[in-house]
């Protein structure tokens, strides 16, 4: 009689592990979209902005959330397939892809917080000099397309204020046509608009882009490190309920 209570209770132990799996699975699942959205939102939202930073800690941080979050969706397969079929090769396979897709979250979350720590530094040092030097020059067509995106998107003039063009090397040619800003600095956009900076006329915000760019680079790097490491820790449970399953099978004589 006990070892069939026995016997029955590691069954019912066996079947409430698989449960535990199966809803791990769906919100694995759920997480790893949340994963792959995150990083593409980071890419497709403002990525003109990346062609502005001297690293590419920011950009890299998303493509490894997309790849973690792709390998969720075909994982998260896996998983419901290992628990169905209780055998012990698959669970590990599984257990090993959950450890591997950790690493790779966590190394997204590290990235984008040490990133986040320097983001300030590095935007002072390198923005208002690739502004300047390389704005609407030959071969430069993407920062000046991102330039004028940012000044338009968040109402800004300059690194750290529109006097800064006064020293740019657009500013300087002739190609200026006597425009003391560029044009997505105005208001309202026309043609030579940049003529006139009166604060009618131009954007003038205190702190310039920097600080735009700043808030909204630090953002994106503060969801990118909670989606990443937060999945993260969710899979720690996933390796324990299928490291708890494995054993079970392993100690089952049939």
């Amino acid at each position: 009689m006990s070892t069939a209570y026995k016997d029955d209770q590691e069954d019912w132990l066996t079947v409430c592990l698989k449960y535990l799996l199966f809803v791990f699975n769906f919100l694995f699942w759920v997480g790893g979209a949340a994963v792959l959205g995150v990083g593409v939102w980071t890419l497709v939202e403002k990525s003109d902005y990346l062609s502005l930073l001297a690293s590419s800690t920011f950009a890299v941080s998303a493509y490894i959330l997309i790849l973690a979050g792709s390998l969720v969706v075909v994982t998260g397969f896996l998983g419901c397939c290992a628990v169905i079929r209780e055998q012990k090769s698959c669970l590990s396979t599984y257990f090993f892809c959950l450890l591997f897709i950790f690493l790779i979250e966590l190394v997204a979350g590290v990235l984008a917080y040490v990133y986040y720590q320097r983001l300030s530094e590095e935007l002072k040092q390198h923005l208002n000099q690739t502004m300047t030097d390389n704005y609407a020059q030959p071969g430069k067509e993407a920062i000046t397309i991102a330039v004028d995106r940012l000044q338009q998107d968040f109402k800004c003039c300059g690194s750290n204020n529109s006097h800064d063009w006064m020293v740019s090397v657009y500013i300087l040619s002739k190609q200026a046509g006597d425009r003391v800003v560029p044009d997505s600095c105005c208001k309202t956009i026309t043609p030579h608009c940049g003529k006139r900076d009166h604060p009618s006329n131009i954007y003038k915000v205190e702190g310039g882009c920097i600080t735009k760019l700043e808030q909204f680079l630090a953002d994106h790097l503060l969801v990118i490190g909670a989606v990443g490491i937060g999945v993260a820790c969710l899979q720690v449970c996933g390796m324990v309920f299928t490291s708890c399953l494995y054993k079970r099978i392993k100690m089952d004589p049939y």
